[in-house]
């Protein structure tokens, strides 16, 4: 076995409909579309379906081929057929938006929950049938919405800089016609729960909820921490988890009278851009869906911070940009929880020697590895040149699972080579190859954030 080399001794028509919040839902709903039998029942349900114009994205359409963003949208307006939710005042906005990322090849489904109180700079928009919008900088991005469905697309892809090829909104009512018609759904409260305003008063434990009480599970922002939009949204993620399964079970499936009922609500209640507005449409996110493992389907709320000189209102953070521009390109989410114990990898020290003779690669390899909190004891030059990149193991697991970060991390490729003496820890030898590839975390450091998946036990 050859030695490592020692260092030196120097160193998109009619009017839409007035919807609800937060209808990630959707994604686990459309799957009973497939059951759907054709004739005069197919048309019956789409002939049920509105549409609205999606508009001109602003973001440059470089999405990977085969992926998928849609954009769900809620809104406040009380403007519906019920006065149970309160008088209509002929203007709406978005209680919540969930931007939810389709990856290619349908083996995840993101879901970022994006803050109704986030202010941000929101664009103009066009007189798409709701009216035109103005825009401008330091607004809440749910005003968006007061201008259609195509202002809050235009206001997430400003907010996100992730194109939307669709989205979908849905109304109170629908919301809750369509938990009934499942037969309700199963939720565990590590508390009770009550809120006047939300008409909900729920005991703690685990409970079956129909319709209204699901709903004002959803809604309520003052039976859960400071009586903020951000409180709520955790509980959002359970209520979105739960119909999620519950939708998939097989005794919905399997019953023709709660099978019709749920379609029927689902088709009366949404409205969607052009592009999806058919029950084939739909069918073909259904399929892409289903084919979606509970466990790989994630809700996210999108991390944010208090707004500079409002701190009733929220910016998003740095660690949200990461968020949106995995999703941008298609790449595997970089988020751990906020709200369970991480496991931390046990990793070795690692030195760095440069033996491609190129002046501040090793402190260019230093200031990468920091940023993904590698530690780095040393810094070197290699005593023989190098053409390519290597690393030097001790005989330790922790050293070999550091070797295989670090590829994994930076995308070195480089050959792992185990010395059992003379060296502790792990030496990244970096050899001439690295001269103009450069060393660029390939995998970014995860972010904190809070996060569900639709396997998440309902009592976690």
């Amino acid at each position: 076995m050859s030695s490592p080399e020692l260092p030196t001794t120097h160193k998109r028509r009619r009017k839409p409909r007035r919807v609800w919040r937060g209808i990630g839902i959707s994604a686990g709903i459309f799957v009973l579309v497939l059951a759907i039998a054709g004739g005069a029942i197919y048309a019956k349900f789409n002939g049920n379906i509105e549409d609205a114009p999606l508009g001109e994205s602003i973001v440059e359409d470089d999405t990977p081929k085969g992926a998928m963003n849609i954009l769900f949208i809620g809104s406040d307006s009380r403007d519906l057929k019920t006065s149970e939710y309160g008088k209509g005042t002929g203007s709406q906005r978005s209680d919540a938006l969930m931007l939810v990322h389709f990856s290619k090849g349908n083996t995840r489904i993101d879901a970022v929950q994006i803050p109704r109180d986030t202010k941000t700079e929101l664009p103009a928009c066009e007189d798409t049938g709701s009216g035109a919008f103005a825009g401008g900088p330091g607004l809440m991005i749910n005003s968006a919405l007061d201008g259609g469905p195509a202002c809050s697309v235009r206001a997430v892809e400003a907010l996100s800089n992730v194109r939307i090829d669709h989205f979908v909104q849905l109304d109170f009512e629908g919301f809750a016609s369509m938990v009934n018609a499942l037969g309700g759904i199963d939720v565990c409260l590590n508390e009770a729960m009550v809120d006047p305003l939300a008409k909900l008063d729920l005991p703690a434990g685990k409970q079956h909820l129909n319709g209204k009480n699901s709903l004002a599970l959803a809604r309520t922002r003052h039976a859960v921490g400071d009586g903020s939009d951000i409180g709520r949204l955790g509980h959002q993620q359970v209520v979105m988890s739960s119909i999620i399964s519950r939708a998939r079970s097989t005794d919905v499936l399997v019953r023709p009278d709660r099978l019709f009922k749920f379609l029927n609500a689902l088709t009366s209640s949404i409205t969607v851009d052009e592009e999806i507005s058919s029950i084939s449409k739909l069918t073909g996110l259904a399929k892409r869906a289903k084919s979606v493992d509970d466990k790989n389907i994630r809700f996210i709320t999108m991390p944010n911070g208090a707004a500079p000189g409002d701190p009733n209102r929220v910016v998003k953070t740095p660690d949200a940009d990461t968020i949106f521009a995995a999703i941008a390109k298609d790449k595997k989410v970089p988020v751990k929880s906020s709200d369970a114990t991480t496991k931390v990898e046990p990793t070795a020290p690692v030195k760095i020697l440069n033996a491609a003779r190129t002046p501040g690669l090793a402190t260019t390899a230093q200031a990468a590895l920091a940023e993904l909190d590698y530690t780095v004891t040393g810094l070197e030059d290699s005593q023989k040149p190098s053409a390519t990149t290597r690393i030097f193991v001790d005989s330790t697991p922790e050293a070999l699972a550091t070797a295989k970060k670090l590829n994994k991390n930076f995308g070195f490729k480089a050959e792992i080579i185990e010395q059992p003496t003379g060296m502790t820890g792990v030496w990244l030898i970096l050899g001439a190859d690295r001269i103009e590839a450069g060393i660029t975390a390939v995998t970014p450091k995860p972010v904190t954030a809070t996060t569900r998946t639709a396997s998440d036990s309902l009592c976690a």
